[in-house]
């Protein structure tokens, strides 16, 4: 089983690019409706088809003037231009970094800070957290400084996947970016937290940029083999940036 098919096991719905907008609400409060997502399928073939088949082969040569075709196509559309233009760095860094095939070089990982009892740690993004590299297929290798933070309290950006329904949405996987996601690539595990909310309580959906705050757990949960998932977080508080 490769990446593609554990992270779908782990979110459990289609990655999604063009979604509603109907604003999520703490989860002490009752949830409002929710538009339902519809994602806009590729056509095999297509421009943006064969850019995410290079981009998810590591084929940046080839990829990159194909995101330079489709950036032209799409200049009247703010969302994809944004999407494409992070697809464009991706490749171009890649390729002066001499790496046309495969991933780019690790960076030298930063070990995150221990954690204080009663104090709430903040992450600005989830790649700060998963700031290291998972073997999805073999497990194992979580480093001590990550799983010190289980348990604790932390408070961690985000944008929202739905893994159960599109209204009153009790469960979904919190990730770093939901640009890449046009492209067909979804995020690794260890930049995927599975969020919960308390028993009885549920969001709304929200397209745009969140804040959550709970308790994470740390523990490698696996299916058929093969681990799903890394994090998880019982939610407290899910609000959209700026409330």
């Amino acid at each position: 089983m490769g990446l593609m098919k554990v992270m779908a096991a782990v979110v459990g719905v289609v990655l999604i690019c063009a979604v509603g907008s109907v604003r999520a609400q703490a989860t002490t409060q009752p949830a409002p409706k929710a538009m339902r997502a519809v994602p806009t399928p590729m056509v095999p073939g297509s421009l943006e088809y064969r850019a995410a088949q290079a981009i998810g082969a590591g084929d940046y040569a080839s990829a990159l003037p194909l995101l330079r075709r489709l950036e032209e196509t799409h200049q009247d559309d703010p969302r994809k231009m944004q999407a494409i233009g992070e697809q464009i760095r991706v490749a171009e860094k890649a390729l002066n970094s001499g790496y046309a095939m495969g991933t780019l070089p690790p960076e030298e990982r930063k070990p995150i800070p221990a954690p204080v009892d009663g104090k709430i740690a903040d992450f600005e993004n989830i790649r700060d957290l998963g700031n290291f590299e998972y073997d999805p297929e073999n497990g194992g290798g979580i480093p001590l400084d990550v799983q010190a933070m289980s348990e604790h309290v932390i408070r961690i950006r985000g944008y929202m996947i739905p893994m159960d329904q599109a209204e009153n949405i009790t469960t979904f996987a919190l990730v770093p970016s939901l640009f890449a996601c046009c492209f067909g690539q979804p995020p690794q595990i260890q930049h995927t937290i599975v969020v919960r909310t308390p028993k009885g309580k549920a969001v709304g959906y929200y397209p745009d940029e969140i804040i959550v705050e709970g308790k994470l757990k740390v523990e490698e949960k696996k299916e058929d083999g093969f681990v799903i998932s890394v994090f998880e977080m019982s939610a407290n508080s899910v609000k959209p940036m700026g409330q």
